[in-house]
């Protein structure tokens, strides 16, 4: 299983049985972002924003993925969706592994959304506040849900990105150094057993 960030909220996930690109990003929507051309067997948007929702950047390959991908119906805010709208987030089962994409939820989850994601290995959720949950709202989710890795996303990289949100530092700076693991690049090859960490992707 490989994990490649091409910054915001976009990840390309490549797996034995398939795989999916999460929330491409319109050209001009992020700054300083450009998506490469991107092949995948399916693509997934969790909403309708721009900076989310581009679905023409993925060349489809014509193959199904052989692996089981469910959507969970969240908000994009603390009010039921009264102020941005709903938002999906995506779990993909591959590999004896589990994957959640939380796209850009605002809010902390009730027990119904819980039990719907079930057991989740691998978390990718949005830190950068303004739009999504802030640090201290995403770390109370991934108390929530307990992941074994957690990979922060949706925030500012320097000069890149949106620059409302905050640097992913805010959200690092609640855990133990010792539990962060910063990569030297935009791609994770995922390795099991999985080692518990809050993992930072390299901008490529």
């Amino acid at each position: 299983m490989k994990l490649t960030w091409y910054g915001h909220a976009c990840f390309k996930l490549e797996t034995d049985c398939g795989s999916v690109v999460f929330d491409p990003y319109a050209p001009g929507s992020v700054k300083g972002l450009k998506l490469p051309e991107l092949a995948a067997d399916a693509v997934v948007c969790s909403h309708r924003h721009s900076d989310h929702y581009c679905p023409e950047a993925v060349t489809l390959t014509g193959l199904k993925p052989n692996f089981a991908m469910r959507s969970i119906y969240t908000f994009h805010d603390e009010c039921m969706g009264a102020k941005r709208g709903n938002n999906l987030i995506t779990v993909v089962a591959a590999e004896d592994l589990t994957v959640a994409h939380c796209g850009d939820l605002g809010h902390k989850l009730n027990n119904e959304t819980l039990r719907s994601l079930g057991k989740i290995d691998i978390l990718l959720i949005p830190v950068g506040g303004v739009y999504t949950l802030d640090a201290e709202a995403a770390k109370r989710v991934c108390e929530q849900i307990s992941p074994t890795v957690i990979i922060p996303m949706h925030y500012r990289c320097g000069s890149v990105g949106i620059q409302s949100l905050a640097p992913v530092d805010e959200f690092l700076s609640l855990f133990d150094e010792a539990a962060i693991t910063r990569l030297p690049s935009n791609t994770l090859t995922v390795e099991t057993p999985l080692t518990s960490s809050v993992t930072v992707f390299e901008l490529g």
